[in-house]
């Protein structure tokens, strides 16, 4: 039961953390924060080994979000603790929660729309759908440019309102 105890705090601690590109999304938001282990819980020490995956392999995010966990924990009184950052499975825009898309509407950026078709869906032609502006909800819009202000991100104008606004691509 003690164990469970700090595996739910240990992963209460670690969605704490916040993308440092987006920060209204958390990275459990995101999708990016795949696992909290915690070993050795009856040592009165344990030892936490968080999994994260990042939305592309070169994400330069990562390294913030390593060292943002390491003292997120630090500040709890954890001194054991690893971030492993794996690759495979690959990120998907898929793991991102609705709370995460919701707050991304909020921030205005557009949420992505639909799924990505990750792990092996084949067969289906894939169309291009409208993005929603989140200033003005019209889906007279129009793609800009194919990369934002970030590599997972796209910018694109309201047809309407005039407004340019990020929108974060289905991966």
């Amino acid at each position: 039961m003690k164990e469970r105890t700090v595996q739910q705090a240990a992963w209460d601690i670690a969605t704490r953390v916040c993308d440092p590109e987006i920060p209204v999304l958390t990275i459990a938001d995101l999708g990016i924060l795949r696992a909290v282990e915690v070993h050795d819980a009856d040592t009165g020490s344990p030892h936490i080994r968080v999994t994260i995956t990042p939305t592309y392999s070169g994400c330069p995010a990562m390294d913030a979000i390593r060292d943002d966990l390491l003292s997120v924990f630090a500040a709890e009184g954890y001194t054991y603790v690893d971030v492993a950052m794996v690759l495979a499975p690959a990120w998907t825009t898929d793991w991102m929660t609705d709370a995460g898309k919701a707050k991304l509407e909020e921030y205005g950026i557009a949420a992505p729309s639909g799924h990505s078709g990750a792990g092996g869906h084949s067969g289906r032609v894939r169309l291009a759908l409208a993005v929603k502006c989140p200033q003005c909800q019209s889906l007279k819009t129009k793609e800009i440019t194919r990369f934002g202000s970030t590599s997972c991100k796209a910018l694109y104008v309201c047809q309407d309102c005039k407004e340019p606004f990020d929108y974060f691509k289905v991966i």
